[in-house]
């Protein structure tokens, strides 16, 4: 017989199986720190298929919501994480093909071919390196403005890749392409940033897209509040 955790008044000091189990028992709390824990990734990765930051948070607020009605059918066979990638990803791309949107992936190629400029960063001359903090806010605007003119495919490889930090073989799974296929789309889309990747714009890759804090939070409440009205409310739990 499998041991129920302990129910803790800190929810962020439990494991994810715990957490998981908590929150199909139906504790608030624990489908918040799971929220809490996955929010970053689930809005870059709506984000980078929807190219709109209000979008993208309905994205992840509606993949939580599915996520939550069939929580019961989570068997860890995979990370919490990677589960919910997924369903945000096939929610995002729902999205786009109910738009109908079309991209051609030569797009690029072509156009470089004709010897025009897709994308131009300023290469940040000797001497005029501005104070840090307001450079890294400067090049995260520039990170994402260049993200969002790649084409799709090129674009989820990249932000899995360079910005999440997932593997060849995690990308391709989540992508459904083969890992061949990750390294030729994610060396085609650095070619079209390679002017923006020294070492300043690599130093702000990991804060583009931020999705924490206060807004983090919001949305977190948002997705709570939406789940009570749907599903009644939840099973509130007994600290130790």
């Amino acid at each position: 017989m499998t041991q129920k955790p302990k129910v803790q008044s800190d929810y962020d000091t439990l494991g994810e199986a715990d957490l998981v189990d908590l929150a199909k028992a139906g504790h608030r709390d624990a489908f918040r720190a799971i929220m809490q824990r996955c929010n970053q990734r689930l809005f870059r990765v709506a984000r980078g298929v929807v190219r709109n930051e209000a979008e993208a948070e309905d994205v992840v607020q509606e993949a939580y919501t599915r996520a939550f009605a069939k929580l019961h059918t989570f068997r860890g066979d995979a990370s919490i994480l990677t589960w919910l990638t997924r369903i945000t990803l096939n929610e995002a791309r729902g999205r786009l093909r109910a738009r109908r949107v079309t991209v051609d992936l030569d797009e690029i190629d072509n156009a470089q071919a004709q010897g025009r400029q897709v994308i131009s960063f300023p290469s940040g001359a000797d001497g005029e390196a501005p104070e840090a903090a307001a450079a890294r806010m400067q090049i995260r605007h520039l990170i994402e403005q260049a993200v969002d003119e790649l084409p799709p495919d090129f674009r989820m490889v990249f932000i899995m890749r360079d910005v999440e930090d997932c593997s060849i073989n995690e990308t391709a799974e989540f992508l459904d392409i083969r890992p061949e296929t990750v390294k030729t789309r994610l060396h085609r889309a650095r070619r079209l940033l390679r002017t923006a990747l020294d070492e300043r714009i690599e130093s702000g890759m990991k804060g583009a897209f931020p999705f924490l804090g206060a807004r983090c939070q919001r949305m977190t409440d948002a997705v709570l509040a939406r789940l009570e009205r749907e599903h009644g409310s939840p099973a509130e739990p007994t600290l130790a």
